[in-house]
């Protein structure tokens, strides 16, 4: 075609709209409030209930070359008696007119758009339904001017919401562009579908299915208006990444009678899952597969209020590939027939799910299984497992939260079977059946976000009701060893569902265990080896957490354990765990030279506020060890070099951490009844400051058979009674101790420090003379552990004087009462002294 015939067709085609545009500006002009009016008349004559507009007009812009009349803000009340709510609402309804029509003055709507809108479809309990807003026609003649002719229907971003009280169902779904063509042939439609939509949920008995899905539709309807049923020639619906095809009949003249029939198309696990609960899907939802599967099933019979069809699904695979994209890792040769029915009564009490000849292979080590899952209402569960698996294989075939990686050999051939809520509590034990075994072999095992490493795991396991008998479970965690018996009550509960609680009833042996890495906070690095000697540190950081869904009762003996600087042998005794509070009535083991017993309470419920209240016991602990394995107790004014003696005490202590196990010392309290024998203080330098009154040489080595005193903790202070040691010097025989020690190493002790003259009358062991009586000095040393000072303590100075003064004076009263003179080699009273301050 040349240029000027192209000029020529665009001119004419411009003229031919310009012509269309004055032609609908014209009727516009002439006609729109006739149109309006017979539109308004013949929709009242097929309406029941209440319809809101808030504006009608016609337009020729808005579907041009078509003439719309135009609804905006559309409002139609459902028709439940005196029910006030919508069931649909609309920004903009559009019913359109053919314009060549409107010139014949034959008016007849086409084509109806519903856009940016809401539909919301109820069922009540006993079935009513909310739609039924069409009156029946009952004029006695037709309409010869204005008729509705529907031959396309278009909605456009339009929520639709069917809610099914009696049935306990719930769809939600927003189009995007649907259209349907019309084609109206004597008393059939014709009626050709497709578009996109956006499935957000159908929901039935609580369980959601094809949750947040892209739908894409295409079908064909045949619907026959003398019979009432809706033949479906062909159809195919797209959920996700799964196609099925539909197809069968649908009978709506009394109550809704299907007969549906509907297979996968290019059927993929994918296609399977889609079918699923997310509860279900979740689990599976990731994994692919080649290879042959198939899916199929029918739907017939009445659906109504009353009654639901018969649904019957077959699905399964042959010589099919499982794989997780992830890791590639497969599952191969997979087999298995599986079917769901809803049963003779057609509900889910009778409803049955079943996997059955599962077979497959894991890194070529065979396995077989069956499944059958029974009364969705009150799931009833069969599994039987029989087959080896190579634990890291199965580990990246089926990722584990709790599990990073893994090693060994684990066979399995178990079969259980029972309620679901049978598994849920003790009460249920009797009603859940469980037999078969589980043995270990070599296993290692590495959970995430713990530095140590279970190896070496062997041991048998044997299912009985819901408890699981263990028998020979040996391995090592880390360093650390053990070989359990007993039981493991509630195992299948606490393995399938959640917030179960697992109940431990065993005997624990071991050789030795590490509590720096058993309780370690620090994780493991991604890509180190998975070696048992991985996690070593110089300074760990410490975390306990007690699971809330744990108990235990353990009698536990154990030859050796090592925490930090503590090293402690032979302990024996009880631990029990319930609600997250860990006790024991008696636990003892030998320390530092002598014995250590404790019995307390250990509460975790509160992560960082951890309560330990004990009762301990020890005897003939060893002072300069104890010193050094608790670290000085975080202090270094008196050290273990300062030491030496044997410590019996009795201990009642209420202490407080935070789960990284550091102390919270504000709230700490102690009463401490504690006995020295055999005590040394070497060579400690405050003692030093006494040179004026005791020799050097004895003050290096200041020895006391026996101490005895009752100490406290309190508000981050300890504090020292007043007490008497008798020691080895020759000037002072007994010096007298007081004071507090605060956790911020703030000294405040108080001496008393009696000082006797030799003479020849009295005479010790290592030549020493004492006299009957003597002077005391009373020293005061405060300040901090690196920063202190030794004085004369004034206030108790001038408290002995008026002490003294006090009883000369009442001895005086007495002697003059009782006539007598008093003696006259008395002593004179004291006196305080001209120089009161001595610098040591």
């Amino acid at each position: 075609m040349n240029k000027i015939g192209i000029r020529k067709v665009i001119q004419y085609s411009l003229s031919g709209i310009l012509l269309l545009l004055v032609l609908g500006a014209g009727l516009l002009y002439t006609c729109q409030e006739k149109i309006i009016q017979l539109f308004v008349a013949e929709a009242n004559q097929h309406l029941k209930t209440k319809v809101q507009v808030g504006q009608i007009g016609l337009s020729l812009v808005n579907k041009f070359p078509d003439l719309a009349i135009t609804l905006k803000n559309v409002t139609v009340t459902e028709s439940f008696t005196q029910s006030q709510a919508p069931l649909i609402q609309a920004k903009r309804l559009y019913f359109t007119f053919n314009l060549l029509d409107v010139l014949r003055s034959k008016y007849r709507v086409q084509e109806m758009f519903l856009e940016d809108g809401k539909v919301s479809i109820k069922f009540l309990p006993d079935g009513t339904a909310n739609y039924l807003v069409f009156a029946p026609d009952t004029s006695q003649s037709k309409n010869e001017q204005f008729a509705f002719e529907l031959k396309k229907i278009t909605l456009q971003n339009v929520a639709l919401t069917y809610s099914d009280q009696h049935r306990n169902q719930y769809y939600q779904l927003k189009t995007r562009q649907v259209q349907a063509a019309l084609q109206v042939t004597g008393k059939t439609i014709l009626v050709a579908a497709n578009g996109q939509a956006h499935l957000q949920t159908i929901r039935i008995e609580g369980d959601d299915y094809f949750q947040d899905k892209q739908v894409d539709l295409e079908t064909n309807l045949i619907i026959d208006r003398q019979q009432n049923q809706v033949s479906i020639s062909s159809g195919e619906v797209a959920v996700g990444p799964a196609r099925y095809q539909v197809a069968g009949l649908v009978k709506y003249n009394g109550p809704t009678d299907l007969d549906l029939r509907f297979a996968g198309k290019n059927t993929n696990v994918q296609s399977l899952l889609a079918l699923l609960p997310p509860k279900f899907n979740q689990i599976l939802g990731e994994y692919q597969s080649q290879g042959q599967v198939y899916f199929n099933g029918t739907v017939k019979g009445i659906t109504s209020g009353k009654a639901n069809p018969q649904v019957l699904v077959q699905f399964g695979c042959r010589q099919a590939t499982f794989f997780h994209p992830a890791s590639k890792q497969k599952i191969e040769d997979l087999n298995f027939e599986g079917q769901f029915t809803n049963g003779p009564r057609q509900n889910n009490q009778t409803s049955l799910i079943t996997f059955k000849n599962i077979r497959g292979r894991l890194k070529n080590r065979p396995f077989t299984g069956q499944v059958i899952y029974r009364n969705l209402q009150d799931p009833y569960l069969q599994v039987k497992l029989k087959g080896t698996l190579d634990v890291a294989h199965a580990l990246e075939v089926f990722p584990n939260d709790n599990l990073s990686r893994g090693s060994g050999e684990v066979t399995v051939d178990i079969a259980l079977a029972g309620k679901v809520e049978a598994f849920q509590s003790q009460k249920g034990y009797g009603q859940v059946s469980s037999s078969g075994e589980i043995n270990f072999k070599n296993v290692a095992l590495q959970v995430k976000n713990y530095p140590q490493l279970f190896h070496h795991l062997n041991g048998n396991f044997i299912f009985r009701k819901s408890d699981l008998a263990v028998s020979g479970f040996k391995g090592n965690l880390g360093s650390s060893d053990f070989v359990l018996n007993g039981y493991f009550k509630n195992v299948l509960g606490w393995i399938f569902l959640t917030n179960q609680r697992l109940l431990v009833e065993a005997d624990l042996e071991s050789k030795f265990l590490n509590f720096d890495e058993l309780l370690s906070e620090e994780k493991v690095k991604p890509g180190s080896r998975l070696t048992s000697n991985a996690a070593r540190r110089s300074a760990p950081a410490y975390k306990l957490v007690v699971s809330p869904y744990l108990n235990f009762d353990i009698n536990t003996t154990v030859q050796k354990v090592q925490f930090r600087r503590f090293r402690g042998k032979n302990v024996q005794g009880t631990l029990r765990l319930k609600n997250q509070v860990i006790s024991s009535p008696s636990l003892a083991l030998q320390t530092i030279g002598g014995r250590f017993s404790i019995q307390g309470v250990l509460d975790a419920r509160q992560r960082n506020n951890i309560q330990v209240t004990t009762l301990t016991t020890v005897n003939d602990l060893k002072l300069d060890s104890l010193f050094y394995v608790f670290e000085n107790f975080g202090q270094q004014f008196l050290v273990q070099r300062h030491l030496r003696g044997a410590l019996t005490a009795t201990i009642h202590s209420d202490l407080y951490f935070n789960h990284h196990l550091t102390p919270l010392t504000d709230r700490m309290e102690a009463e401490i009844k504690a006995q020295v024998q055999n005590g040394q203080l070497i060579n400690f330098e405050p003692m030093q400051k006494l040179a004026p009154f005791i020799p050097k040489r004895e003050l290096a080595n200041l020895q006391f058979p026996e101490l005895s005193n009752t100490f406290w903790i309190q508000n981050r202070t300890v504090y020292i009674p007043e007490m008497q040691v008798r020691s080895n010097t020759s000037r002072a025989s007994v010096i007298g101790v007081q004071g507090t020690h605060t956790f911020d190493q703030q000294l405040d002790y108080k001496f008393r420090v009696p000082l006797r003259h030799k003479t020849n009358a009295e005479t010790d062991v290592s030549g020493a003379v004492f006299a009957s009586n003597g002077p005391n000095i009373f020293l005061t040393l405060k300040g901090s552990e690196n920063n202190y000072k030794v004085a004369l303590d004034k206030q108790r100075v001038k408290a002995k004087i008026a002490q003294d003064l006090s009883r000369e004076k009442q001895e005086f009263k007495e002697v003059i009462k009782k006539g007598k003179t008093a003696p006259a080699n008395r002593n004179p009273a004291p006196q305080p002294s001209q120089n009161e301050y001595f610098d040591f």
